[in-house]
């Protein structure tokens, strides 16, 4: 049987959320760049040399954020694709979900998608697991992918030593033409919602949805003919 964590356990365990949910609090109200150790200690009325105790330094502590925002973006995502029934249905479904958890979370989405600070750099050194936090998020979007992608006679691409790590990674699920069509699709849906979060759709549009649904139905349309 498994001991009961002891009460200095418990409270270790309840300061470093504490911790964590300080700084992304900070990134919410200053943007990434405004996690600091010294601003969190004075939230938590601590001192600055205590948080060593629970963070090795500020990268570790960012880190940690933006594993909690990836599997926080990771369950709103994998909700909507349950909640679809066949793999086209949740993979729009999961489209969906990604932007209106983006747009609603633009601070978390500038700490992983933007400008990278100290902490997300060292975070994506490590994306080539699967069990990366990210590498998770591409692949509740890729199993539905791969399965209407297999329904499809998908045409030949060019050798590109380039997939092998990725092809390897992910199980060969899709073959090189499919890993190409799968990053187009990605840098399609991010690229759209990334140009939304940071505004830079405003100066034509004040309601990007009917451009996201009309991108949408494109790529489907695109992807099945």
């Amino acid at each position: 049987m498994t001991e009961a964590p002891t009460r200095r356990e418990r409270l270790r365990t309840a300061t470093l959320g504490e911790i964590r949910q300080v700084a992304r609090q900070l990134v919410v109200t200053g943007g990434p760049a405004a996690i600091s150790l010294r601003a969190i200690a004075r939230e938590l009325g601590m001192s600055a040399p205590a948080l060593y105790r629970y963070f090795p330094n500020l990268e570790a502590l960012v880190m940690a954020v933006c594993s909690d925002v990836y599997d926080e973006l990771h369950e709103a995502v994998t909700r909507a694709g349950d909640a679809a029934d066949g793999a086209a249905p949740k993979l729009l479904a999961m489209a969906h979900a990604f932007r209106a958890w983006s747009v609603a979370h633009p601070a978390e989405f500038a700490l992983l998608f933007g400008s990278p600070v100290p902490g997300v750099v060292e975070l994506e050194e490590g994306c080539e697991s699967p069990e990366h936090p990210a590498a998770r998020v591409g692949a509740a979007f890729l199993a539905p992918f791969a399965e209407v992608w297999r329904q499809l006679a998908p045409p030949p691409v060019p050798e590109d030593p380039q997939l092998t790590k990725a092809l390897a990674i992910h199980g060969d699920v899709l073959g090189p033409a499919g890993m190409y069509a799968f990053l187009g699709a990605w840098s399609r849906l991010y690229g759209l919602v990334a140009l939304e979060v940071f505004g830079h759709l405003r100066w034509a549009l004040t309601d990007v949805e009917p451009l996201f649904e009309a991108e949408l139905e494109a790529f489907v349309r695109q992807l099945v003919s």
